[in-house]
């Protein structure tokens, strides 16, 4: 006979739970994709690969991003910059820039080493490209994100002092070899 309270309490417990949620601004739940949840400031998603201003990337190929990475996911391998083409303000580019996104943490470390502040984690927790695609996903090679799909324009990444800090000394001295 102590069983029938108990049951009774809990019913009554779900029953005002289920009436409040459904008459009442008491929902949790969001209808996705329709409405989205507000992300945190310092929240980490998607990578992407700062420019300048003037069309330059600021990725210099010093690889520190790769080092820093503890789960081993990214890859860059550096080139010299050509005088007449700069890719970037400094002396070499990563020719290519990789990251495998079957390995990445998303744990920031690459964003912090970087100096140049050119590799930084998005709001946008979707893993689609620039063109709001889904990719295939079929193959372990659709997860290896290239340098061409995480390049954005200029101004499109995150706000950071590191980087406003350099672009401002870039302005200054646009015929600059190094920026920093």
């Amino acid at each position: 006979m102590k069983l029938v309270p108990a049951i009774v309490k809990g019913m009554g417990r779900t029953l005002k739970h289920a009436i409040g949620t459904t008459f009442g601004d008491e929902s949790i739940t969001v209808s996705y994709p329709e409405q989205e949840k507000p992300r945190p400031r310092r929240f980490r998603g998607r990578h992407i690969l700062n420019r300048y201003e003037n069309g330059l990337e600021k990725c210099i190929g010093c690889s520190l991003c790769a080092a820093a990475c503890p789960a081993d996911a990214i890859w860059v391998e550096a080139a010299e910059n050509d005088p007449q083409n700069r890719v970037s303000p400094g002396e070499r580019y990563a020719a290519r820039y990789e990251i495998n996104m079957l390995r990445c943490i998303f744990c920031g470390y690459c964003e912090e080493a970087c100096p140049t502040g050119a590799v930084q984690l998005g709001y946008d927790y979707k893993l689609i490209d620039e063109e709001g695609r889904q990719h295939n996903w079929q193959d372990r090679d659709d997860f290896i994100f290239t340098k061409e799909m995480m390049l954005v324009d200029p101004g499109k990444g995150k706000p950071d002092p590191l980087s406003e800090a350099l672009d401002e000394r870039l302005k200054q001295n646009p015929n600059h070899d190094r920026v920093w």
